[in-house]
């Protein structure tokens, strides 16, 4: 249990669910710390009364347990010992490596001394069977990366914000790459970290997407990875993806393109957001925007930075779903809002720019947010540095306060 990095918010979200009926199933992407987040569970109950023999703890990617695949054998295994030590708390990390496994965790569930937790990292997991045995019986707790308050609070060494903030961007949110600062050196150990996102994204793309998803041509997957990787935060459509690949010589229909994005979505390396319609208050079918799950990520791919305004805006549209917002893009008129972020209390609208120090950029900026009528906050988030301002209700705020709350 030594040095993992603390999940606070998503250990909290556990220990809420503790006990209760629901089977808890943590989701996302490849390597983002769910079996992390399990131990640190395990921790807490071992600290507060759970005995060692009531906890079964299984990772069904450990060779160790293959004989487990099958769903028969996997529930046969468990439910041998559940009971035996009272209430009984199971942790299986990566259930979908077991073919059939909703018909184990329903079979399971039915045991009044069973508290079940599932990790996965495809969201089709949560669909078809699995979905018609358990409706109403599952708690979805979706997990991403480090944020950026957890990246800075783990970070090795001594640093300003605005060095984390960097090194956040540059070597990954992921978890393991913090582990590659050499404090002899003062150095970070870049080509290891490159390393570990070669490994990361191989493990996302080989088992989460192509064998999953049964895709053949591959050549076609990852120039569709390229384009989103390099237009996150840009306005498109299936069809513009479509004609804009096969302008660069590789010819890819459509349907291609949706069901290749599907496959990306389902295996949480990108998100679509949606337009939203701010006036009419609808969802607009029309063109999308594409964010992506780690920026480290973008760097390994394409190796350079691009623009850094759409970047921060990658960072804010994960922020917003760590806090629990659904979260479109929103049409103003013919203008656009960023982000419509909805969550339990309310709507609230976001505008993200790397500065406003130029006159006519605020003015750009502010357009959309005033173009709202309704009362619902309102923030303007920049790299500038200078006390929260108030533009007619407009709270401007510096990125990396709003990060770190």
């Amino acid at each position: 249990m030594i040095n993992l990095i603390q999940r606070a918010e998503y250990l909290k979200q556990l220990i809420g669910w503790k006990d209760k009926e629901p089977v808890k199933i943590i989701t996302g992407i490849r390597r983002c710390g769910k079996s992390t987040l399990f131990m640190l569970f395990q921790k807490y109950l071992l600290e507060n009364g759970v005995k060692e023999e009531q906890i079964i703890s299984i990772n069904l990617e450990d060779a160790k347990y293959r004989h487990l695949l099958n769903w028969e054998n996997l529930h046969d295994h468990i439910a041998s010992l559940i009971g035996k030590n009272g209430k009984t708390y199971i942790f299986l990390d990566e259930i979908q490596n077991v073919k059939d496994f909703q018909k184990a965790v329903n079979s399971l569930r039915l045991h009044s001394e069973a508290d079940i937790y599932l990790t996965g990292s495809n969201s089709n997991l949560l669909s078809g069977e699995f979905a018609t045995l358990l409706r109403g019986r599952t708690v979805e707790i979706k997990m991403q990366p480090l944020s950026f308050k957890e990246y800075a609070d783990a970070y090795p060494f001594q640093a300003s914000r605005e060095t984390k903030f960097e090194n956040y961007l540059h070597n990954s949110s992921f978890p393991l790459t913090l582990q590659f600062y050499d404090a002899k050196t003062e150095t970070w150990n870049v080509e290891q970290i490159r390393v570990i996102l070669e490994g990361i994204y191989a493990g996302i793309l080989n088992f989460d997407v192509i064998e999953r998803h049964k895709i053949k041509d591959l050549s076609k997957l990852e120039s569709l990875i390229k384009f989103i990787f390099d237009n996150i935060g840009s306005e498109t459509s299936i069809k513009k993806i479509s004609d804009k690949i096969k302008s660069e010589s590789r010819v890819i229909q459509p349907v291609e393109v949706d069901a290749y994005i599907d496959a990306l979505s389902s295996s949480y390396i990108i998100y679509k957001a949606n337009r939203y319609d701010v006036k009419g208050k609808q969802l607009l079918q029309t063109n999308a925007k594409y964010y992506i799950a780690d920026i480290g990520l973008r760097y390994f791919l394409l190796g350079r930075e691009g623009d850094i305004g759409h970047i921060l805006e990658n960072i804010v549209y994960l922020e917003l779903l760590r806090r629990g917002y659904k979260v479109y893009v929103g049409k103003v008129g013919a203008s656009e809002v960023d982000f419509v972020a909805e969550g339990i209390n309310g709507t609230e609208y976001y505008q993200v720019a790397q500065s406003v120090l130029d006159n006519n950029v605020l003015q750009r900026e502010l357009a959309p947010l005033e173009a709202i009528s309704d009362h619902n906050p309102k923030y303007l988030l920049t790299m500038d540095y200078f006390p929260q301002t108030s533009y007619n209700g407009i709270k401007q705020v510096n990125i990396l306060d709003w990060l770190l709350i």
